[in-house]
C-alpha cells in the first residue's frame, strides 16, 4: 500500500525550529518491514499538498495541532482518502478524532499500528485500536531517512525511556502512560546512537530521564566513552546527589531541561510538585549544573492559584540573575487528561471548555480564569517575560559570561537556540489553530 504520514503544525505556516519527529519515524519504520511504500509530509516544514491520494493517510495529533488535523483530515477524506490518526489528542478524546478519522490508535503505536494496517488491507478497518504500554522497548526501531531534506534545527533527536515516575497537576503524560517507566536495552540504544552522524549534538525527547537511578546510571556508563555532547529533560531532584551530577557531566550531558515551574511553595503543592524545593534553594541547583559545565533550559509554568504579576516578575528576574542559557515562561496550559484539565472543568473555570478547536481561539489567548489577576492580564505578562528573556541586550548578559566553565560550541548552540527563539516567540503569539476560515 502507498501511505502518507502527516506531521500537522498549528497552523497552515512554517517555523524555524522544528525537530525531527521520532513518531513518525517509528511508523515508517513498522511499515516498510511489511513492505508498505511510505511519503513523509511534516508541515511545520514544508507546504502539503492541497490533494493528495494514497491507500491510507495516517496524522500524529497534538492538542495545539487538533484543529489543523482535523481540517486536513476533512480534506482528504472528501477526495476518497482514508485516514487514521493517533497520538496523545486521539488517546484521550478518541470520539473526538473520530468525527474525523475513519481509525484512531489509542496509546502507542508498537503493534496497533501493525494491527491497524493489516485490518485494513483484508477490508476489515476497526475504529479503534489499543497499545499496550506494558510490552518492553525490546522491539524499537526508527526509519531517519524519511526526515533527510528537511529543515530542521541542526540537532538529532533520540529515545531512551517512556513514561515519568512523577504525576503532575498539569501533565498528561502519566495519563498516557499509566504502567510507570520502561528502558530500552541499552544495547540498541548505543547502535541507534553509533548511526547518527559523528559529533552531532543530540537531545533524549525521554519526558524525565531520571526514571530511576539504575535505569540512569546505566545509560551514563554506556555513553561516558563514547564521548558525545547531548541535552535531556530530567528532573530536579538528580540534585540531591552531587554523584550523579557528576556523572552526568562526565558522560556528556551539556544541557539539562529543569523544570522549575514555579518558585511559590503553594503552587509547587497545588501541581504535585512539592518534592521541587526538596533539593534545596534553586539557586544552589543551578550553581551545582553550571559548575559541571551543564547548561540550563529552566521551564516555568504560571496560572495557579497563588500567581499574580509579581510572582511572574520574581521567575523572569532568577532566571535572568542566575544567566539561566535556556528559558520558557509557559502559560498554565489545561489539556485533555491531565488533572488540571478536570479541576478547571469542574470549577467552570475553563474560558472555552474545546478550546483546540474554537475557531476564536488564538496561541496565546486566555484558556482558563485564574484567582488572582485577570485572564488577559496572565496571558500578556507571560508573554511580555518571555519578550524580555529573550531581549538581545538579555541574550548578551546571559550567555557571553564568563564566570560559567561553559564550552565555547555549547555556548554557540545556546546563542542559536536564543536567536530563534527571539524570533518564534513573536511570529507564533496570536496565530490562529488551523487554517483560516
Amino acid at each position: 500500500m502507498k501511505i502518507i504520514l502527516i506531521r500537522p503544525n498549528m497552523g497552515d505556516y512554517r517555523t524555524t525550529d522544528a525537530m525531527p519527529p521520532l513518531a513518525m519515524g517509528i511508523l515508517s519504520a513498522r511499515a516498510l518491514d511489511l513492505g508498505h511504500e511510505i511519503v513523509f509530509y511534516d508541515d511545520r516544514v514544508e507546504a502539503i499538498p492541497d490533494e493528495l491520494q494514497a491507500d491510507l493517510i495516517a496524522l500524529s495529533v497534538e492538542t495545539f495541532t487538533a484543529r489543523r488535523s482535523y481540517q486536513l483530515a476533512d480534506r482528504y477524506r472528501a477526495q476518497g482518502n482514508k485516514v487514521v490518526m493517533g497520538g496523545y489528542h486521539p488517546t484521550f478524546l478518541p470520539d473526538e478524532a473520530l468525527l474525523h478519522a475513519d481509525s484512531v490508535i489509542i496509546g502507542d503505536a508498537e503493534g496497533s499500528w501493525e494491527a491497524l494496517l493489516q485490518d485494513f488491507s483484508q477490508g476489515r478497518l476497526q475504529d479503534r485500536y489499543y497499545g499496550d504500554h506494558s510490552l518492553p522497548l525490546d522491539d524499537y526501531r526508527i526509519d531517519r531517512a524519511i526526515f533527510n531534506g528537511k529543515k530542521y534545527a541542526p540537532v538529532e533527536l533520540i529515545q531512551y525511556t517512556r513514561g515519568c515516575r512523577f504525576a503532575c497537576d498539569f501533565c498528561s503524560i502519566h495519563g498516557f502512560y499509566r504502567t510507570g517507566v520502561r528502558a530500552r536495552p541499552i544495547d540498541q540504544l548505543k547502535a541507534e546512537l553509533l548511526t547518527l552522524k559523528p559529533n552531532k549534538f543530540f537531545i533524549f525527547v525521554d519526558d524525565n530521564l531520571f526514571g530511576n537511578r539504575k535505569i540512569l546510571e546505566s545509560l551514563l556508563a554506556m555513553l561516558k566513552p563514547l564521548k558525545k555532547r547531548w541535552g535531556c529533560q530530567i528532573s530536579i531532584d538528580v540534585a540531591r546527589n552531587p554523584e550523579l551530577l557528576d556523572q552526568l557531566a562526565q558522560a556528556g550531558c551539556r544541557f539539562a531541561l529543569i523544570g522549575f515551574e514555579s518558585l511559590n511553595a503553594e503552587n509547587l503543592k497545588q501541581m504535585g510538585k512539592s518534592w521541587n524545593q526538596a533539593v534545596g534553594d534553586y539557586e544552589q541547583v543551578v550553581k551545582a549544573l553550571h559548575s559541571r559545565g551543564i547548561s540550563i533550559y529552566g521551564t516555568f509554568v504560571f496560572g495557579y492559584d497563588q500567581d499574580t504579576e509579581a510572582t511572574i516578575a520574581q521567575s523572569l528576574d532568577f532566571a535572568m540573575r542566575n544567566k539561566l542559557e535556556i528559558a520558557n515562561f509557559n502559560l498554565l496550559t489545561p489539556t485533555p487528561g491531565s488533572k488540571l484539565y478536570d479541576r478547571l472543568a469542574s470549577e467552570g473555570r475553563l474560558i472555552s471548555p474545546q478550546w483546540w478547536i474554537d475557531a476564536d481561539y488564538h496561541y496565546g489567548d486566555p484558556i482558563f480564569y485564574p484567582k488572582k489577576m485577570a485572564a488577559e492580564q496572565l496571558t500578556a505578562q507571560c508573554f511580555l517575560a518571555k519578550k524580555k528573556f529573550y531581549s538581545y541586550p538579555s541574550i548578551i548578559r546571559r550567555l557571553l559570561s564568563f564566570n560559567k566553565p561553559t564550552k565555547w560550541l555549547d555556548k554557540g548552540v545556546a546563542l542559536l537556540a536564543n536567536i530563534i527563539s527571539h524570533r518564534e516567540i513573536i511570529r507564533k503569539q496570536g496565530k490562529a489553530l488551523g487554517e483560516k476560515e
